[in-house]
């Protein structure tokens, strides 16, 4: 029952990356401790594919690590393409987003992770693909997007993967350009990205050991890399 459950529940990226990962002899969607795991291989590696809010998965990271090997699979957006349908179910126009995600955008979803990262039993992998995000007019969706609601995503194409196991593949998402000591806006522009996203990732990495605080410059902290 737990199979159909979940399998009833996932959108099409989901489905899509459990059929790319999954190999014959894996179980799907199976009960582990209480917890369903999309892809069983081996009787204790744990293969996860979350598509977003990274976050949620404490619980069930905190309760498996310490018996299993969890490799986590989170997709990220390199190219996407919105397709809008209106309520009568045609669709209406389909344009490409100006947004581009890139590996750095793991980090706002590991906020509330940083601490579990390095564990041995922990992998993450990140996949820059590009997909399809499938919008429909029902006006019940988020105010920005005018109140449609996101119906889909559909992948279409798995473009690049970024392995991290260890720390030290952690260490080296820091651009090597960066100063021996820098902040966050410095951090920001060696990345080309916001400084907020920056920040992040300062925390994110603050709170592994990868870099540490040395100073301020005004009110801003400054890096060092550990």
């Amino acid at each position: 029952m737990a199979r159909q459950i979940g399998m009833l529940a996932e959108k099409s990226l989901h489905a899509a990356l459990k059929l790319h990962f999954s190999q014959p002899d894996d179980q799907l969607e199976c009960d582990l401790d209480g917890y369903v795991i999309d892809i069983l291989r081996g009787g204790d590696h744990c293969i996860e594919i979350q598509t977003r809010h990274l976050g949620s998965m404490k619980p069930k990271l905190t309760a498996l690590l310490d018996k299993y090997a969890v490799h986590v699979i989170h997709p990220i957006a390199q190219e996407r393409h919105v397709i809008r349908i209106d309520a009568d179910g045609v669709i209406v126009s389909r344009r490409k987003s100006p947004k581009r995600g890139t590996v750095y955008h793991l980090f706002p979803e590991l906020v509330s992770l940083p601490k579990l990262i390095g564990h041995p039993n922990l992998s993450l992998e990140t996949l820059l693909i590009r997909d399809e995000e499938v919008w429909i007019d029902d006006g019940k969706g988020s105010w920005r997007r005018k109140h449609w609601s996101i119906q889909d995503r559909r992948l279409i194409s798995i473009e690049q993967s970024v392995v991290l196991r260890t720390l030290d593949d952690f260490a080296a998402l820091l651009p090597t350009e960066l100063p021996e000591s820098f902040d966050s806006g410095e951090l920001a522009k060696a990345i080309h990205q916001q400084r907020a996203l920056a920040q992040k990732m300062a925390y994110c990495l603050r709170a592994m050991g990868v870099i540490q605080v040395t100073a301020k410059r005004g009110k801003a902290l400054l890096y060092s890399r550990v």
